[in-house]
């Protein structure tokens, strides 16, 4: 597991080697699945590393839709240790 400290600049040599290491990759970020950060770093995964890669990268993110107020609501669509475990186990399918 990765906890990137800074996005800008983003530690791709860090990333680079896990990959290499584990030969998959699931990027978590609580914002939006279009355009958010989590498709770019998939992006920078393939594009550096698909040669390593054994599936698909997987990421856990928010849906494509309004953050609910409501505090269970928001709850609900938030990245979460269920979503993350599912995530990773798709890559292991």
């Amino acid at each position: 597991m990765i906890d990137l400290r800074s996005l800008r600049p983003l530690d791709v040599a860090t990333i680079q080697l896990s990959v290499a290491k584990t030969n998959r990759a699931v990027v978590v970020n609580e914002g939006w699945r279009f355009c958010g950060y989590a498709s770019e770093i998939a992006a920078t995964i393939m594009e550096l590393c698909f040669d390593d890669l054994d599936a698909p990268v997987e990421r856990v993110t928010l849906p494509d839709m309004p953050v609910p107020y409501s505090e269970p609501l928001e709850s609900a669509v938030l990245p979460n240790a269920q979503k993350i475990c599912a995530a990773a186990k798709q890559t292991l399918a």
